[in-house]
This record gives C-alpha cells, sequence and structure tokens, in this order.
C-alpha cells in the first residue's frame, strides 16, 4: 500500500510539474501565432504521461532490457502524438488564414466583390465549424457583390434619367420660350394657332411630370399603401375597352384572352395595377405595326401565383437590351428628338408597381414581337372580393 501511495504521489507530482511548466508556456506564448499555442496544448497531456512513466520506470527495479523496451514505446508513441499534433494544428492554421483572408477581401475594395474563391483542395479542408466560416464569408462576399452591381447600376440608371429629363424638359422650354417670344413681339401672325401650340406643349410637360411623380411615388413603397382583393379578369376587360380607340387609331386589333372558369384576384392597389397594365398595353399598341394584334392574357399558374401577359407584334427587341427595357427614361433608341408619345417612364413605373406587390414583371421575344408577363402573388385566404 505504501509503494502504491508513492506511485500515485510521483505521478500526481509530475503531472502538476508538467503542466504548471505547460501553462508558463502557454502564457508566454499568449501572444504569439495559433500554432504554436495549439501545439503545446496538444503535447502538454503527452509530456506528462510521458514523465510519469519514466519516473516509475525507475522506481519499479525493472531490468535494463525490460526498461529500454518501455522506454522504446514511450519514445515512438510520443513521436507519434507530436506528429498528429503537428498535422492537426497545420490543418487549423491553414483554415484560420483562410479566414484570416475572406475577412481581408471583405472589407476590402480592392476586389470590388468580383474575386471568385479558389477552389478547396484536400490540402485546404478546413474542419467543419471553420468551413462553415468559409462558407458564410463566400456568401457574403457574393452578396455585397450583387448589392454593388445592383447599386452602380441604380446610379447609372438616375444619372441617365436625370440626363434624359432635362433633355425632356429643355426642348418643350425652347419651344414655349420661342412662341411666347413671338407672341411678345408680334411676328406671329396666326396667334390662335400659337396658343393652341401653347396649350399642347403644356399638356406635353403635364405628362412629363406626372409621370415623374408617378415614378417616384411607387418606388420604395412596399406595403406602405392599404390594399384590397382586385379583380384582375375585370381590371384586364376595363383596361382593354379603354385602349380600343387607340388601337383602332394605329390600326391594331386588340385581344383578350381570359379563363372562363377562374376569378383572377389579388391583394393590391386596383389603381396602381390598372396604371401598370395600360402603359403595358399603350406601350405594345405603340411599337406594334398596323394590321397585328396586341393580346392581353389572365392565367393563375400551378403555384397558385396570378400571371398577366401582354403580347405585341414590335419585331422583337434586341437580347442586348432586354435587361435595361424597364429602366427609367429607356426608349430603345440613341436619340431622344422623336415624338413616340412618351418620356421613356411608363415601363419604369409598371415594374415599380408590381415590386410594390410583391411581384416580378419579366419581358422576353416571342415570334413576331415580345412578352410581357406579371407575376403576381396569391391572396391570402381569408380575404375578400370587394
Amino acid at each position: 500500500m505504501t509503494d502504491l501511495m508513492i506511485i500515485i504521489v510521483l505521478t500526481l507530482a509530475s503531472c502538476l510539474a508538467v503542466g504548471l511548466i505547460g501553462l508558463g508556456l502557454l502564457h508566454l506564448v499568449r501572444y504569439r501565432s495559433l500554432r504554436q499555442q495549439l501545439t503545446i496544448a496538444t503535447l502538454l497531456p503527452v509530456v506528462a504521461v510521458a514523465a510519469t512513466v519514466l519516473i516509475n520506470v525507475q522506481l519499479m527495479f525493472l531490468s535494463a532490457h525490460d526498461s529500454l523496451v518501455i522506454l522504446i514505446a514511450l519514445l515512438v508513441s510520443v513521436l507519434l502524438a507530436a506528429v498528429g499534433a503537428w498535422l492537426v494544428v497545420r490543418r487549423i492554421s491553414r483554415a484560420s488564414r483562410r479566414v484570416g483572408a475572406g475577412l481581408h477581401q471583405l472589407v476590402s475594395d480592392s476586389s470590388s466583390g468580383s474575386r471568385v474563391a479558389a477552389a478547396e483542395t484536400k490540402e485546404d479542408a478546413a474542419p467543419r465549424e471553420l468551413a462553415q466560416v468559409l462558407e458564410d464569408l463566400a456568401e457574403t462576399r457574393r452578396t455585397l457583390a450583387e448589392s454593388r452591381t445592383r447599386e452602380r447600376a441604380a446610379e447609372r440608371s438616375r444619372q441617365e434619367l436625370v440626363s434624359f429629363m432635362s433633355h425632356d424638359l429643355r426642348t418643350p422650354l425652347a419651344g414655349l420660350r420661342a412662341l411666347t417670344e413671338g407672341l411678345e413681339d408680334g411676328v406671329i401672325a396666326d396667334v390662335p394657332r400659337a396658343m393652341s401650340q401653347l396649350r399642347a406643349t403644356v399638356a406635353r410637360m403635364s405628362v412629363l411630370v406626372d409621370d415623374l411623380f408617378a415614378l417616384s411615388r411607387v418606388q420604395g413603397t412596399r406595403g406602405a399603401k392599404p390594399q384590397t382583393m382586385v379583380s384582375l379578369a375585370e381590371l384586364i376587360s376595363d383596361v382593354a375597352s379603354e385602349s380600343t380607340a387607340s388601337a383602332q387609331a394605329q390600326g391594331v386589333r386588340l385581344e383578350v384572352d381570359l379563363p372562363d372558369d377562374d376569378r383572377l384576384a389579388v391583394l393590391g392597389s386596383s389603381d396602381d395595377l390598372a396604371r401598370a397594365l395600360t402603359n403595358l398595353t399603350t406601350n405594345a399598341i405603340r411599337h406594334t405595326d398596323p394590321g397585328l394584334a396586341v393580346r392581353l392574357e389572365g392565367r393563375r399558374a400551378a403555384d397558385g401565383h396570378v400571371r398577366i401577359a401582354v403580347v405585341d407584334g414590335c419585331g422583337g427587341i434586341p437580347e442586348a437590351s432586354l435587361a435595361r427595357v424597364f429602366d427609367a427614361g429607356w426608349r430603345g433608341t440613341p436619340s431622344r428628338s422623336g415624338d413616340d408619345g412618351g418620356a421613356g417612364l411608363g415601363l419604369a413605373i409598371a415594374r415599380g408597381v408590381v415590386d410594390s406587390h410583391d411581384g416580378e414583371i419579366s419581358v422576353r421575344n416571342v415570334h413576331g414581337g415580345c412578352r410581357f408577363e406579371v407575376s403576381l402573388p396569391a391572396p391570402r385566404p381569408a380575404s375578400h372580393l370587394i
């Protein structure tokens, strides 16, 4: 019993001594690299066991041969533990450096969010926890890159809108100035005609200002306005009836395709939705060649969303321009001197209305023209049609 107590005391003493030495080393390298701290922490229990075995071997009066065998086994065990610790520490250290590089890349503007992370090899494979951190960093980097791209596109769109609107306002203002100066100087003989031109110019400017106001009102107003159940079947029929006269004046047929057994309804603002659909229909009529047709369609998709489509006969839009169709002020041609009846805000207003209703709007080329499609979410079951 006495020998056993001696072994226990010596074991505790050796472990305590090694532990104190290890804590001292960890304190000394507390500001050093993670690799050094992990190496010391990993080897500390192995060294404590080795020291305990060495002390007890000396007290057990073993033969020289047996002591050598134990020492060799102990040395091999310590070496294996050191190699294993080194491999694990190196892997964690590499992963931590990758996390640091990812954080640096995240906050750095030099990469502008366009750099793609290198493919991970087996040697670079990180532990699960650090791998999740790296995935989160990569996802955040992609999100920021997309946000910067949208921000640059929005800024470019705002600059173009200001330029376009400046041009569209400067032209009628110059005409108004010329007419008023002519009337003041008495050089205009046909005064009634000049007054009619003044009224027409003022009317065009009023339309432009109204469009600008409508665009600013629908942008950034998601969920800010009271909403009711709106029957889109009735809305499509009403817009078609109101647009019939302008279609006939253009020599364009107006067709409506609605299901007989489906009640199309969404939760939203009837005035804003009517404005969006009217803009899409007017745009389709304006760009459809005489003798062709503009078709308005309404369907409920399998996912419950309501889809409205306006199909025209414009002949198609260049693929490079499809992404800019809904930009404010975009007219599809470099020149803005022609009178196309609008300021290039109709489709932008339509997109703003659809966005404020949590919907999606898209355009694609079809045979002979374009198909503008609006997808709106299904209403809640507790709502009632009014």
